[in-house]
C-alpha cells in the first residue's frame, strides 16, 4: 500500500519498520507498566525485548530459508542482501520461545509466570507488524473473486503481486485476529487468570486457528507447501501449534487444579 512512508534528511522511513517500532514501544510500555507485579526492572525488560528481537530475526529468517532451501541457496547474495524482508512468523515465534525459556531458566525465573505478559507484549509487535506487512505489500492475498472486497496495490515498490488488481487483505485479517486476542487477554487478565500460561496458550490457540484459515487466501506461493500442495508450511505448523497449545493449556490447568 505504502512501502515508503516518508523521507527525512535523506533517510527513508519504511512502513514495515515503522510499524515494528510502534509495536516494540507498545510492548515495552506494557511490561513497564506491569513491572512491579512481574518483579521486573527496566534492565530485565530490555533484556526480554533484546532476546525477542534476536529470536524473531533469526527464527524468521531460518524458517524462511527452509521454505525453499535449494532456491535460496542458489541466490544467497539476494538472501543476505535483503535482510529486511522474508520472514516466517512461526519461525520467529518458536525460536523466540526457546530462547526466552533458556534465559529464564538460567536466571531462575518461573517461565509461565512471565509468559502471559510477555505474550501480550509480543502480540503488540505481531499485530503492528502485520499492519507493516500491509503497507509493504508482503504476505499479500490472492486476487479477489469480487473486487469490492479487496485492496488494490499500485506502488511499484510494493511486494504485492499482481499490482493494480484487488487482492484479499490477508494482512489486515491477521492483524485483526492479533488485536482481538490482545483485547481478550487483557480482559481475562483483569478478571483474574486461573493459572500461569493461560493467556499465552489462549493467544497461540486463537491465532493458530485464525492463521490456518487466512493462509488459504494468501497469494505469495513462494512460502512453500507440504503434502503435495495440500497445506502451506504455515498451515502445517499452525496445526502443530494449536495441538500442542491445547495440550499445554490442559496440562497447566490440571496442574493448577491439583494445587487447589
Amino acid at each position: 500500500m505504502k512501502p515508503e512512508l516518508f523521507h527525512i534528511a535523506g533517510l527513508t522511513i519504511y512502513g514495515y519498520g515503522f510499524c515494528i517500532l510502534v509495536g516494540v514501544v507498545a510492548a515495552f510500555f506494557h511490561l513497564y507498566l506491569n513491572r512491579v507485579r512481574l518483579g521486573m526492572d527496566v534492565d530485565s525488560i530490555s533484556n526480554v525485548i533484546l532476546i525477542c528481537f534476536v529470536g524473531v530475526f533469526v527464527g524468521g529468517k531460518v524458517f524462511y530459508f527452509l521454505e525453499d532451501p535449494a532456491g535460496h541457496w542458489s541466490r544467497m547474495d539476494q538472501f543476505f542482501g535483503d535482510l529486511g524482508n522474508g520472514f516466517v512468523f512461526y519461525g520467529s515465534f518458536l525460536v523466540t520461545l526457546a530462547m526466552l525459556w533458556a534465559w529464564m531458566r538460567k536466571i531462575g525465573w518461573n517461565f509461565w509466570d512471565k509468559m502471559d505478559d510477555i505474550g501480550i507484549a509480543g502480540a503488540f509487535v505481531h499485530g503492528f507488524g502485520k499492519l507493516g506487512c500491509f503497507l509493504a505489500g508482503c504476505c499479500h492475498g490472492v486476487v479477489c473473486v469480487n473486487p469490492k472486497y479487496g485492496i488494490i496495490f499500485n506502488d511499484v515498490n510494493s511486494h504485492a503481486e499482481p499490482l493494480g488488481e484487488a487482492l484479499y487483505p490477508v494482512q489486515l485479517w491477521d492483524s485483526g485476529i492479533v488485536f482481538f486476542s490482545i483485547a481478550m487477554m487483557l480482559w481475562m487478565q483483569k478478571r483474574g487468570k486461573t493459572f500461569g500460561g493461560q493467556l499465552f496458550f489462549f493467544y497461540a490457540l486463537i491465532y493458530g486457528v485464525g492463521r490456518f484459515f487466512t493462509e488459504g487466501y494468501r497469494g505469495d506461493i513462494s512460502r512453500g507447501f507440504v503434502f503435495n500442495g495440500l497445506l502451506s508450511h504455515s498451515q502445517f505448523i499452525a496445526i502443530l501449534v494449536v495441538t500442542f497449545s491445547g495440550i499445554g493449556y490442559w496440562f497447566l490447568r490440571r496442574r493448577q487444579l491439583r494445587k487447589v
